[in-house]
């Protein structure tokens, strides 16, 4: 979250967060009521980190299991996009390889279409 740059506006009051807030120019740039209601600290809040909290277990996890699941999403989205493509190609070309007269009939389709390309018949 730390490097979205395109935020005009980012209240996260009374969510119940916990630990500091990433250093970025974009976080740093937003009102301090926009962070009411929360356990955090570090810029700019005038709370300030002390080095337990920053190195703590708790905030560790929290920190690397948020990056997780962006990344387990992204993987998501990719290997559904895989997915989709793979059955998406199997649908169009399984009938035309296994099935000889669909074949002939899609190949006579495309010589058509290329000679009145090809002509500028309409």
């Amino acid at each position: 979250m730390s490097a979205l740059t395109f935020l005009g506006y980012l209240n996260l009051s009374e969510n119940n967060l916990t630990g500091k807030i990433p250093s970025s120019t974009q976080l740093q740039s937003f009102d301090i009521s926009s962070y009411d209601g929360n356990h955090l600290c570090g810029p700019p809040l005038l709370e300030i980190c002390s080095t337990d909290a920053t190195t703590s277990g708790d905030h560790n996890n929290n920190e690397s299991n948020e990056g997780d699941g962006l990344e387990v999403d992204w993987l998501w989205f990719y290997a559904s996009m895989a997915f989709g493509f793979v059955v998406g190609f199997w649908v169009v070309m399984g009938p035309l390889l296994f099935n000889k007269s669909w074949r002939f009939r899609y190949f006579r389709i495309l010589e058509r279409l290329e000679y009145k390309i090809r002509n500028g018949h309409h």
